[in-house]
Order: C-alpha cells, then structure tokens, then sequence
C-alpha cells in the first residue's frame, strides 16, 4: 500500500472544473515534484491531500485513511501531513520558538519543559539555531520560510506538502530554503512539491508529476521527462521554464 493513493479525483469550485479525474500514488519515502503552468490544479490537489478542500467525487487516502475536511480525527490527521505555503504564515505576535511550540503545545504532543529542546532541535535542522528568540519582523524572507518548515517538523509529520514556498521570496533567498529541502530528502522525508524550480525538481525528485489542464499528463524519473517529453505540452512547458 502506498502511503499516499489518490483515485479519480474531481474538484470543481463554482463552473470550473480543476481536477478531472487525478490518479496518484506516492510511496513513503519518495520525493514527488509536481509542475506545470498555473491553473493546472498543482496547488489544489495538494489542499485535497491536506483536507483544506473537500473532493466531489474519487477518494484520496494516506496511510490507509479516507481523507476528508470531515474527518473526526482530522486535528490527528494534520499532524501526520504537515504541509507549508509560500506564505509564511508565521505570528508576527510571537517569537520563533513560540511560533513553533505552540501546536506541539496545545495538542500535548510534549510539555513545556521540552518545548525549548524541541524548539532548538527543528530550527538546528533548519540552519537556524541562533534564532530561536528573535521575532519574525527580524528575519528575511528565506529565514521566515525556514522557521515554517520548522514549525511543521516539530509536529513528526509522515508526510510533507509543500506549496509553491520559494515563489514569494527573492532570488538570493530560494537557495537557502532549497537546502533545507534536500536535507529533510536525504533524511527519508516523504515530500510532495509543486514548485517552479525546475533544476529541484531535477536534482532531488524521485518522480516528476506534470498536470495540464487538471489532469496527470506526465511522470516519470526526471531524467527521462526532461531528456524525452512525450507530450508537446511537457516539450513546451519545460522550453519555457528554461
């Protein structure tokens, strides 16, 4: 059983059909990139895996289970699919370590004499263990993004979606949050991605999903989608992502 098994998928939002028909299955320790042009469903897929939005029709499970934004354990369930946009989302109310320990906190997953390890132990991960005090208005862009991921491994996810995270920021600022990603990769992260960096996509995914026009239309190893399109619309994309 593959730890994610996304079967027939529709999701329209009011006259516009996003997902017609996705089928996908990811193992549990593959990194799975997926790209392709905006409005192409990338983004809301991944809400459907997350529970951020409910599907009209196909299933999707993760570790056996039915996903649904109805889901009576769905507090459980986000704690096991961890999941980061290219908003930051952090509290700007809040220092670093309490804008990570606040959801281990609350859902009693450690107590409070362990939350500033378990503070120190993420943001190490993450190249950032000297800003565990500071606020978020004192960090750059890259850094902000670097204390989300954090936030979201100090909750021991199974899986890791990540939405698009390097987009907002500046071109000097993606490489350092790419690292932080191919290092959670090398560790055994289960990962799915939509990004638009293509060299990512090609260096540390396992498999490269392209949708089009709400559909998977291509997969495969990244090399042999990048060498060998079989579609036009892959040859396109790909051209024009250069």
């Amino acid at each position: 059983m593959a730890l994610v098994e996304i079967r027939d998928v529709h999701k329209t939002f009011g006259k516009v059909e996003v997902l017609k028909g996705v089928s996908l299955d990811v193992e549990e320790g593959e990194i799975v990139t997926i790209i392709g042009r905006s409005g192409s469903g990338k983004s809301t897929l991944l809400r459907c895996i997350n529970a951020l939005e409910s599907v009209d029709s196909g299933e999707i499970r993760v570790e056996g289970q039915t996903v649904h934004a109805r889901m009576p354990d769905l507090k459980k369930f986000r704690q096991r699919v961890g999941i980061v946009f290219q908003a930051f989302n952090l509290f700007p109310h809040l220092k670093v370590e309490r804008n990570i320990t606040l959801a281990p906190l609350l859902t009693g997953r450690i107590d409070k004499a362990k939350a500033r390890a378990l503070a120190a132990d993420v943001l190490t991960r993450v190249g950032l263990a000297d800003k565990i005090d500071a606020w978020p208005e004192q960090l750059s862009g890259g850094q902000q993004q670097r204390v989300a991921i954090a936030r979201c491994l100090a909750m021991a996810p199974h899986l890791m979606l990540f939405d698009e995270v390097t987009s907002a920021l500046d071109p000097e600022l993606v490489g350092e949050v790419l690292k932080v990603m191919e290092a959670m990769a090398k560790q055994g992260m289960t990962m799915i991605l939509v990004t638009h960096e293509m060299g990512f996509a090609r260096n540390v995914a396992n498999r490269i999903v392209f949708m089009h026009q709400g559909r998977v239309w291509e997969q495969g190893p990244p090399a042999k989608l990048f060498a060998n399109p079989e579609t036009p619309e892959l040859a396109s994309f790909i051209a024009s992502a250069k």
